[in-house]
């Protein structure tokens, strides 16, 4: 392939999840070119396209979204930015690779798939796990029925971030716990769930009056099943990573699904005995640019699509309501 055939890609924003997230993967994909990347602060956008041998850059994001050379644009800003700018992108005739959360709340997740639906854009949200064939197995084995009749699923993200001028504690940014953390356990419950659940109950951790740094709720899935999220940037749970699977016949655990760079294992314990199975060291984010590539040079359709994403919104601000705390609003 070609330099004027590949994927040109800009980046919106020099953030520090940018170079795993992309510029690195695009380095081992020949279907991808990361052309340009943004910042507010020109010396800081110099600087990072030095660094990742980027040959452009900008002091402004419209700039870059209006650059005629470039096919598409990756947002890995602040929670409360992902709405405006995915919008600005998809207008300008950008496709779009998105971090999570898509956007701060449901109402603007359906106001970006809307927009996403006119157009001929890619919109893909970067559940970067969703793309690992850690899920696509854990996927095949439920479908398989070994596990029985789904009884329960259980997804948790915790970990510690105790710099609390984090931009993920404020609150006009759509920070948050459940936002930054949790939307993966969300995500992880629906995807291994098969189905978008009912919040029943929720109850919040604070760091100020708006921002949680835990949370917790229970859930239940219209064929029956039960569900329970945890998440936390700050609690007794340090460090917790992964989902449960409970069947009538079996149980499955996913362990370190969303952790890119880590062992994935997949383990099974069912009337057939147990296993572990292992993955292979490549990167979830290597995954996701492939996804992402194929979806825009081939059509290909993605699972973390707007429509997804909008499903996922719906359910965290259920559980922000359940726990007596306001929805995130955009930036």
């Amino acid at each position: 392939m070609t330099e004027d055939t590949r994927l040109r890609i800009g980046i919106l924003g020099a953030a520090r999840i940018a170079p795993a997230a992309i510029v690195q993967p695009a380095g081992r994909n020949p279907e991808v070119v990361i052309t340009a990347v943004a910042a507010r602060d020109r010396s800081r956008a110099e600087l990072f396209a030095r660094k990742h041998g980027i040959p452009r850059s900008y002091d402004s994001y419209q700039a870059l979204i209006d650059a005629p050379d470039l096919d598409a644009v990756y947002i890995p800003l602040p929670n409360g930015l992902h709405g405006r700018w995915t919008r600005a992108a998809v207008q300008a005739g950008k496709h779009v690779l998105c971090e999570k959360p898509f956007t701060a709340n449901a109402d603007e997740a359906r106001e970006i798939a809307d927009l996403a639906d006119a157009s001929d854009r890619v919109v893909m949200e970067a559940f970067h796990y969703r793309y690992h064939p850690l899920v696509s197995a854990a996927e095949k084995i439920i479908a398989s029925g070994e596990l029985g009749t789904l009884l329960r699923v259980e997804a948790a993200l915790c970990f510690p971030l105790p710099k609390f001028s984090d931009i993920r504690y404020d609150y006009d940014l759509a920070g948050g716990a459940l936002m930054d953390a949790g939307c993966y356990a969300v995500h992880m419950a629906r995807v291994l769930g098969g189905e978008n659940p009912e919040v029943e109950a929720a109850q919040a951790k604070l760091r100020g009056v708006d921002i949680d740094r835990a949370m917790t709720a229970q859930l239940r899935f219209p064929s029956g099943h039960t569900g329970h999220i945890r998440c936390s940037m700050w609690s007794a749970d340090v460090l917790r990573v992964g989902a449960t699977v409970i069947g009538e016949h079996g149980r499955m655990r996913l362990i370190n699904p969303v952790l890119p760079h880590l062992g994935h294992l997949l383990t099974v314990r069912s009337e057939s005995g147990r296993r572990v199975r292992r993955f292979g060291n490549r990167p979830s984010y290597d995954y996701q640019l492939d996804a992402f590539a194929s979806a825009v040079l081939r059509g290909e359709p993605v699972p973390t699509s707007p429509d997804d994403a909008v499903q996922t919104m719906t359910v965290i601000d259920a559980i922000y309501q359940s726990a007596g705390l306001p929805l995130r609003r955009p930036s």
